[in-house]
This record gives structure tokens, C-alpha cells and sequence, in this order.
């Protein structure tokens, strides 16, 4: 070996030895303190007693009460630990508050109470990482809302019966009798009142299990209240004045992304760029910051939103990601941060210029419209500043009680409200049917279905709600789509946006000659999960119309964020919710909810259209 051979060998052995001593990266501390939070909380509340020790010889020389303390202390704090772990993987500063005034805590209950000194050792050793890498840990708190306490209470209440079982078997040597399941349940609910119940213990069990669950109960009881008076940091809420600065950029720049004025979804936070020329709206769901659409304003200014978007999402150690953005968008997203973009789907559009019924490809279309036609429908289209207010308050309410689902729909492409005096611009097509002699007329008069477009700019417009009378015939969506179409160049709009519809590339070249096996397969799979998300439906539904195809995209940091925005994108658009079932929320009336522009909440109609 060489002389310069051996210099740099032997240069390369101290820098790997101090980078072992320098310890792990600032930036994966948060996610190894978490884990080994997770580990030290599990250890706290399983980890067996140990009787073959010198410190169990000490310990047995404190009074009983003192290690009836310690055993609840462990429970609590094992408890406590496990639910602080993910937040110390998100870098939360309260998480880490908390979690280095509960490991002395732990320390203590693990010498006392279980007499491992090991135990004791790891949770000191934590506390001490914790400390030495405070820096790392700087999070700001999410949104929130009250309804967290009631998910507490439920979720720990569950856990803390759970847990109270399995306490209250862990001394079968001291139990008098046989005590059944439904007197060792009854034992655990009394317990966590603070009262004695059924189950008898020998030698002083009884202070040991009582204490450990009246904890569970005064843990239960504790954090429910802490979330349910703790200030609130309340969900994104667009205020007016954010509202007047968005309308503004719309109003020079609306027209170059379809999903602009969804922007104005009064559920939204927003970013401005340093300039004021352009914003990013955003909601955060299970610590996703989802933005939808492209930036709103001028494109110049992009950059300097998004880069607001991302010290924000840093700030609180959110995952960003972003939802339907066009090809540019998602060109500057890609370039100024780094994140990757992964096709979503297609946007359907409709060029009013190039639209005619005539010609085969639209013989279903233009069978289907006459028919209903024929059958004593009419249509009206109109500016939403057009109608009575009488009339938009039926229509609203038409549309809320047509609704298909019990949970909310619609995030990134639904503006979640009707009539609104700012929204004057908006189009609302209805199509009306008077009741056949000698019957009555439904709630809302002869109204039976009613399709709202917002504004895309000054020429054009973008669906945003499809709702129908079940009673109705089928194919009043195609109806009224076409009645748009045809009213068109009389308001002014030369380009109408349809629905939006996922993974249709893939969709469309699966079923043609010569597709591969692996297309194919990923086709099938997309029509099997059709059968819940009426993936293959929606763009059966607007092929008929003969549309141009925009590709959407997702913005995401790395694939591992995927599911997580996946599941966060699904809260969002309402295909999973945490709300109340509809029963227990009587007595309060809902507000005039969207339908999923692109993503609609007419299932069967769709299908039967399709």
C-alpha cells in the first residue's frame, strides 16, 4: 500500500469514530425519541414486577401506600408516554415538555414499583437526549377543536376498562374466591370512580389495584378535561379581509386555473407571498398541510407564496402536500422545494364553441336529453344574483336534503356553499317538472334537480354541486349539463369544467388493444374500488360529453408520505370522518353543504347514466 494510500485510510477512521461519537443527526432525533418513547411507555406499563432483587428487598421497607403510588404512577406515565410519541416524532415543543416532566416520574415508579433499576436507567437516559437535542424539538400546535375531548373520553375510556382487566388479574394469587368477568368488570368501573367493588384481594393487593385504577380513571377524567378547556387553536377560517385580498387576485388572475375560485372554501387557511400578488390555501388534516389547485395570483409571485406554504408547514412540523394542480403548478411547486409530483387524474373540459349534440359519438347523450324532454322536464339557467332570494333559499335546501351521504364531501373542488351574496357570479341550473294532476307536489315545488357552477375567470366556469330527487327521473345531470352548455355563450362563458376523474389515463389504455399485463391489472383493481369511489363511473360519465383532458397532479416530499396524505386527502374530501353520526345530531341544522365538484355525491345516478 501506498504511502498516500495509508494517509488516507488512516484519515478516515477518526472521522467515522467522531461521527459515532457526535451521535445521530439533529434531524432523525424527533423520530428515534419518539420510538423509544413508544418502547419506554409500553415498558412502564407491562413490564413484569421484579421480586428477586436488592431493590425489591429496599422497597419492601417503604410503606404500602408508597408502592400502590408508584404502580398507578407507572400506569399513568407508560399511558401518558405512548400518547406523547408521535408528537415528539413531529418535533411538538409541548410533547416535549411533557415528556421530560413525565420521566423522572417514570424513573421513580420503575425502581419503586417494579424495582428495575435498567427501567429507571433508560428513562433517564431519554430525559437527557430529550434535553441535550431541546432545539430540535420547536413545533408550533396543530388546529384544533373541542370535539377532541370527546374522542379522548371515548378512546381512553376503552383503554382504561381494558387496562383495569388486565390489573385486576394481575394478582391471581391474592384474589379470594373465583371471582366471573362481569364482577371483575364491575370491580374495574367502580375502581375508576375511586370506589371499592366486588373483587376481595389477601396481603394488601387491594391498595395496589385500587390505586392503579383509580389513576386510569383520574387519567381519563384529566385529559378529557385539558382538551376540553385548553385555549383553542381553532380549524382554518378564511376571514374577510383574506377573502377580499383572494377575490381581487381572482378577479386579475382567475382564469388561469379552473379551481380557483375554490380557493375562497371559507374552511381554508391562506399564505400570502411577501408581495401580496399571490396566495396558497391550505387545510391541515391529521398533520397534512394539504394545499389544492395551483397558487392563486400572478405567476411571477408564485415562488414566494409557496415558499410561505413551507416555512409555515416547517413551523409545525406539518407533511406538506398539494391536490389537483395543474402541470405548471406542479412544475413550480417541483422546482422550488424539491417535492415530487405523481399524475392524480384528468380535468374534463368543454370547449362551448366545439360542443353539438349531433354526430354518433353523442347519440346516447342526445337520445337521453329528448327523452327526458319529452317526459315534461324543463331547464333554467341563471345567475345565482339572478334568482329571488325565496327561490335560492329552496334550492339550498333542496340540496342539503338530497345529499346521498351522511358525511360532508368535497374539499379541493367544492366551494361548500350556495347563495352566497359574494358568490353573485356563480351559475345555477335547475330543471323543474310540475306534479301530474291529482298529485301532490314534493317539499320543494316542482324543482327536481339543480347543478351549481362557480366562476373560472370572466369567460368561463367550473361544476362545483350535482344534486337530484331521487324521485326523479334518471339523467337529469346530462340534462343539465346540456342546458348549461346551450345557455353558455348568452352568460358569457366560452369554457365549462366538468368533473374531475381519477387515474383515467390509466383507466383509458387498459381497456385497449394491446395493453400490457401490468395495465391491465392496475385497471382492474381501479374498477373494483369503483364499486365505493365510482372511480370508473365518473369517467364513463364525462367522456359522453366529448371533453378536452387537463392532467391534475399530487405534490408530495417522499413516497412514504403517500398513505398518510392519502388517508388526510380522504378526511378532507369527507370519505372518512371523525364527525358525529347524523342521529346524535339532531336538532341542529346543517348548512347548505357541497357535493364533490369532480368527485360527486351521485352515485347511482352516475352509475345509471353510465
Amino acid at each position: 500500500m501506498s504511502d498516500s494510500q495509508d494517509a488516507e485510510t488512516s484519515g478516515k477512521v477518526p472521522t467515522r469514530i467522531r461521527r459515532l461519537l457526535r451521535g445521530p443527526r439533529p434531524e432523525a432525533v424527533p423520530t428515534v425519541v419518539g420510538t423509544a418513547c413508544t418502547l419506554i411507555g409500553l415498558m412502564d406499563i407491562v413490564f413484569p414486577r421484579l421480586r428477586h432483587s436488592r431493590v425489591h428487598a429496599l422497597a419492601e421497607l417503604l410503606p404500602g401506600a408508597v408502592s400502590s403510588l408508584a404502580a398507578a404512577a407507572s400506569i399513568v406515565v407508560g399511558l401518558l408516554l405512548l400518547m406523547l410519541a408521535h408528537g415528539l416524532k413531529r418535533r411538538k415543543r409541548r410533547a416535549w415538555v411533557a415528556a421530560v416532566g413525565l420521566l423522572p416520574v417514570g424513573a421513580a415508579a420503575q425502581l419503586l414499583y417494579r424495582h428495575s433499576v435498567i427501567g429507571m436507567v433508560l428513562s433517564i437516559v431519554l430525559m437527557a437526549v430529550l434535553i441535550r437535542y431541546r432545539a430540535e424539538f420547536a413545533a408550533l400546535p396543530d388546529p384544533r377543536s373541542r370535539w377532541m375531548a370527546l374522542a379522548n373520553f371515548v378512546v381512553m375510556g376503552a383503554v382504561s376498562v381494558t387496562l383495569g382487566l388486565l390489573i385486576v388479574r394481575s394478582h391471581p394469587d391474592t384474589i379470594e374466591g373465583s371471582p366471573s368477568l362481569s364482577e371483575q368488570l364491575e370491580h374495574v368501573l367502580w375502581g375508576l370512580f375511586g370506589f371499592e367493588g366486588p373483587v376481595d384481594y389477601r396481603h394488601g393487593a387491594d391498595y395496589t389495584v385500587g390505586y392503579s385504577l383509580g389513576a386510569l380513571g383520574l387519567l381519563t377524567v384529566a385529559t378529557t378535561l385539558y382538551l376540553a378547556f385548553r385555549p383553542e387553536h381553532p380549524a382554518a377560517r378564511l376571514t374577510p379581509g383574506d377573502e377580499e385580498r383572494l377575490r381581487d387576485l381572482l378577479a386579475a388572475h382567475g382564469r388561469r386555473d379552473s379551481l380557483g375560485h375554490f380557493a375562497l372554501r371559507r374552511d381554508k387557511a391562506v399564505v400570502f407571498s411577501p408581495t401580496g400578488k399571490a396566495a396558497v390555501c391550505y387545510r391541515v388534516v391529521s398533520g397534512v398541510m394539504l394545499a389544492s389547485g395551483d397558487p392563486v395570483g400572478d405567476v411571477e409571485a408564485w415562488p414566494g407564496a409557496i415558499a410561505r406554504f413551507m416555512e409555515e408547514a416547517r413551523a409545525h412540523s406539518w407533511t406538506p402536500a398539494v391536490m389537483g394542480c395543474s402541470e405548471t403548478g406542479g412544475e413550480v411547486w417541483t422546482r422550488e422545494t424539491g417535492l415530487d409530483a405523481l399524475e392524480l387524474g384528468d380535468e374534463a373540459i368543454v370547449d362551448v364553441a366545439d360542443f353539438t349534440l349531433s354526430g354518433r359519438a353523442m347519440r346516447n347523450v342526445r337520445q337521453m336529453v329528448k327523452r327526458i324532454e319529452r317526459a315534461g322536464y324543463e331547464t333554467r339557467v341563471r345567475r345565482a344574483a339572478e334568482l329571488d332570494p325565496e327561490e335560492l333559499d329552496t334550492i339550498r335546501r333542496a340540496a342539503a336534503d338530497w345529499r346521498d351521504t351522511d358525511t360532508e364531501r368535497g374539499f379541493s373542488m367544492a366551494l361548500g356553499r350556495i347563495g352566497d351574496p359574494a358568490d353573485g357570479d356563480a351559475v345555477i341550473a335547475t330543471a323543474h317538472k310540475a306534479a301530474d294532476e291529482g298529485a301532490e307536489e314534493g317539499p320543494y315545488g316542482d324543482l327536481k334537480a339543480v347543478l351549481h357552477f362557480v366562476p373560472w375567470g370572466r369567460d368561463g366556469m367550473s361544476l362545483e354541486l350535482m344534486r337530484r330527487d331521487r324521485s326523479a327521473d334518471p339523467g337529469m345531470n346530462e340534462l343539465l349539463i346540456v342546458a348549461a352548455l346551450r345557455a353558455a355563450p348568452g352568460l358569457g362563458v366560452e369554457r365549462v369544467s366538468l368533473n374531475f376523474a381519477m387515474f383515467r389515463s390509466a383507466l383509458a389504455r387498459g381497456e385497449k388493444l394491446g395493453a400490457g399485463p401490468v395495465l391491465r391489472g392496475w385497471r382492474a383493481l381501479l374498477v373494483f374500488l369503483s364499486r365505493w369511489f365510482q372511480i370508473e363511473s365518473l369517467y364513463k360519465f364525462n367522456a359522453k360529453f366529448q371533453p378536452r383532458w387537463e392532467p391534475r397532479f399530487v405534490v408530495f416530499r417522499n413516497t412514504r408520505d403517500l398513505p398518510r396524505i392519502g388517508l388526510a386527502a380522504m378526511q378532507a374530501e369527507g370519505f372518512v370522518s371523525l364527525a358525529l353520526p347524523r342521529l346524535l345530531r339532531r336538532g341542529r341544522r346543517p348548512e347548505p353543504r357541497p357535493c364533490a365538484h369532480r368527485d360527486v355525491d351521485e352515485g347511482r345516478a352516475l352509475q345509471q347514466a353510465a
